[in-house]
């Protein structure tokens, strides 16, 4: 194929076309890079892509161009106190004014900033070094903290965004040299409680059914997911199964999302009711005798004491707690209950609660009551955030679990990958790890002294951020790797750059399981690496520096050979190797070399052999609307924005929503004096931000939205840092907060710093 484009009547021919996969959501979109003299000036998609068709949304077709931005970081960094205590041999005890890195460093990375810059040379000044320099402090200073304060004072964050086999790699280099299981990714942040539901009742946490299967449903449940913004593709399939194939969608959420004007039923809920709302509905279902009694006597388990469980959970009641009418409920679940393939597809609006493992398994209910599970077009399909939060997980980034989901508190589990890495038998840790939220907690002196981050971002990611901020600022030790120097990396000791998607080999793992290539298409801009080369190279002055040489392999000479070591073990991955998934992929499990892939599980049992019902108690979000505070805040993503912004508000989708706004009600705005487009201040028990309104009927009386992409207007400032017990991942659905008007000038520009760190 040769492309062309146009460009002033001049014609451009790509030197070369470069099929890869797209690094935002988890759809894992298909694309073609073209190339001409180095640059990337047009994506498209291959028509016979099995899983996109050819279509892309605007972040796939134009969210790239942030490769080239000015702002890009292309050489190593590091604060100038480390360069001066590594030549006098002194250790530095400057981590104690992290709090002042994000004001004087910033304004010395002369070839990265406008700023105006001064005489003044601080410690925390950012100085450019060589990689050997770099990567020397990074080694010299996890060794020193790791033999002084032992394995409980190291952590690290692995990537959704980087390949299987980086997050492979940085998670076996705590694991085999720091003897830690202090290791996590943003998978806490979004499907953790997913994914606790899944295993407990099923024994496995990831998509039952592909996406494109849902041209097969005949009803099919959309809860808790902006489909059409966050996960664009599918939801294009999902229109699709409406407007061909005659399907029933019955959407399930606070806002009015553009797939309502698809459906054939909208449940308004009230924030964190899911738990009543399809209790009420399996109420309805045992009720009416609308039970799979052949699906429930062969493959469950705890009916009889659940259903004693769901006697309280009257649609009546449902409707007083949610808002939600009784007979709306009562319909839902009727459509569901009597289709013959019936599905359900949930986002984060179920997960990111205090009780997300109870709302995820009020939906496994339905499934196991109806038989909806275990045949195509049917499922419990979690639609995963990030192109690769599946495959991360998948690779053991997770402080409970080895790559494959082997537990690393289980004997048999760490003897595999003990003798996988030439490890000392008892050498890897049984101790199960810190999460992302507990990472951070920990962090003071007796607890996390080092943390080393590879492609996330917590000063925008975590909730309630100026306390994330008290807890960064008492790390002894920061590591960032990145394309940016970012909120989070304002507060870093060294900066390590990393090569983008485009520049670099490997492969990603999307929602549907299906494992596919990423390709190199150009070359890194500047000294920037790719993340398994970067890590590598840390990994063989680890070894040396602490006695351990020769032990684990680092010595790898492709992404594909470190994917080979993986596989090795992981048996789900046995059957995957480059060649194989060269032209479309394969989903996952693959057991062997000859296997075509599974893309339906559960047709005969589930992993943990038969399915639990799990009884439910209704608990209500942790912060209720109040005189004080009358609003719920509910945060989200936006179509032309990513998630903490590193790489869209670097790129000229930017220019498509260049500033953050809070949605609200016209009834709500008019009751408090706001009007569309006027400043307003959005406070909390824990921070404020000051925004644009917009208002709108897209969300419900009392229920306010902001996306969470724009630093200037933090809507992690705001958000509650209560956990779910059992997947220890943060409300970020709800909280109570007041709005009122504001001036223009308390709008922050953004380019201004603000001291929590900076965009």
């Amino acid at each position: 194929m040769v492309a062309e484009l146009r460009l002033d009547e001049k014609r451009v021919v790509a030197d070369r076309v470069v099929t890869t996969t797209c690094s935002y959501c988890g759809v894992g979109c298909n694309l073609e890079l073209h190339v001409k003299d180095d640059f990337i000036f047009m994506v498209t998609s291959p028509f016979d892509s099995p899983v996109n068709k050819g279509n892309l949304c605007v972040k796939g077709r134009f969210g790239y161009d942030y490769i080239y931005h000015p702002k890009r970081v292309t050489k190593p960094m590091v604060r100038r106190y480390l360069l001066e205590s590594k030549q006098s041999s002194v250790v530095s005890d400057q981590w104690k004014n992290r709090k002042d890195a994000p004001d004087l460093g910033y304004k010395s990375l002369l070839a990265n900033s406008q700023l105006p810059t001064t005489n003044y040379q601080s410690p925390w000044d950012w100085v450019e070094t060589d990689w050997d320099t770099a990567l020397d402090i990074v080694a010299d200073n996890l060794v020193r903290i790791y033999k002084r304060d032992g394995s409980d004072a190291m952590a690290v964050y692995c990537c959704a965004k980087a390949t299987n086999e980086d997050n492979y790699l940085l998670q076996k280099i705590y694991r085999a040299l720091f003897r830690t299981n202090n290791v996590d990714h943003c998978t806490r942040l979004c499907h953790a409680g997913s994914v606790v539901a899944l295993q407990k009742a099923i024994g496995s946490s990831a998509m039952s059914n592909t996406a494109s299967q849902v041209i097969m449903n005949d009803v099919f449940i959309v809860t808790g997911s902006n489909t059409g913004e966050n996960h664009p593709i599918i939801a294009l399939q999902m229109k699709e199964a409406v407007q061909k194939y005659g399907a029933k969608m019955i959407v399930v959420d606070p806002r009015r999302i553009d797939l309502v004007d698809f459906a054939e039923l909208w449940l308004p809920l009230k924030p964190g009711t899911n738990v009543p709302v399809f209790s009420a509905m399996a109420h309805v279902i045992v009720k009416e005798n609308l039970v799979n009694w052949d699906f429930v006597n062969r493959r469950t388990e705890g009916f009889e004491t659940f259903v004693e469980s769901l006697e309280k959970f009257t649609p009546e009641y449902a409707e007083e707690i949610s808002g939600v009418p009784a007979e709306d409920i009562r319909k839902a679940a009727r459509m569901y209950a009597t289709a013959k393939n019936g599905a359900i597809y949930w986002g984060m609006g179920i997960s990111q609660l205090s009780h997300g493992t109870a709302s995820a398994l009020a939906l496994i209910h339905l499934a196991f009551l109806t038989g909806h599970v275990g045949r195509d077009g049917t499922g419990l399909n979690p639609l995963r955030g990030q192109n690769n939060v599946q495959g991360a997980s998948d690779m053991g980034a997770m402080p409970f679990h080895y790559p494959g989901y082997m537990r690393v508190d289980n004997e048999e589990n760490a003897r595999k990958w003990e003798q996988a890495w030439n490890i000392e038998p008892g050498g890897l840790s049984r101790k199960l790890g810190l999460t992302t939220t507990e990472i951070l907690s920990h962090a003071h002196p007796g607890g996390v002294r080092a943390l080393y981050i590879m492609g996330e971002n917590p000063m925008m990611s975590e909730p309630n951020l100026n306390e994330t901020r008290k807890h960064i600022e008492q790390l002894e030790f920061l590591v960032t790797q990145d394309l940016f120097i970012n909120e989070t990396g304002a507060f870093a000791d060294v900066f390590l750059p990393a090569a983008s998607f485009a520049e670099k080999d490997g492969t990603f793992t999307n929602t549907d399981r299906r494992v596919q290539r990423v390709r190199v298409a150009i070359a890194p801009r500047g000294q920037a690496r790719p993340d398994w080369k970067i890590l590598c190279d840390l990994a063989t002055r680890l070894e040396v520096r602490l006695g351990r040489e020769r032990s684990a392999k680092w010595d790898y000479e492709s992404p594909e050979e470190i994917l080979r070591e993986m596989a090795s073990v992981n048996k789900d991955y046995a059957g995957v190797t480059y060649e194989r998934i060269e032209k479309v992929g394969l989903i996952y499990p693959v057991p062997t070399l000859d296997h075509p892939g599974t893309p339906t599980l559960f047709t005969e049992t589930f992993p943990s052999g038969r399915g639990k019902f799990i009884p439910l108690d209704y608990v209500p979000v942790m912060e209720q609307a109040d005189d004080e505070y009358p609003f719920i805040l509910t945060t989200g993503r936006l179509l032309e924005h990513w998630h903490g912004g590193t790489m869209t508000r670097h790129s000229s989708l930017n220019e498509a929503y260049p500033e953050a706004r809070v949605e609200i009600h016209p009834a709500d705005a008019e009751m408090h004096g706001i009007t569309d487009g006027m400043p307003v201040r959005v406070t909390s028990r824990r921070g404020e931000v000051v925004l644009r309104a917009t208002v709108t009927e897209k969300t419900t009386v009392g229920v306010i939205f902001i996306p969470w992409h724009f630093s200037e207007a933090a809507a992690n400032l705001l958000t509650n840092d209560a956990l779910d017990p059992e997947a220890k991942i943060p409300e970020f659905k709800a909280c109570a907060v007041q709005v009122f008007p504001a001036r223009e000038e308390e709008l922050t520009h953004p380019e201004v710093e603000v001291r929590r760190g900076r965009y």
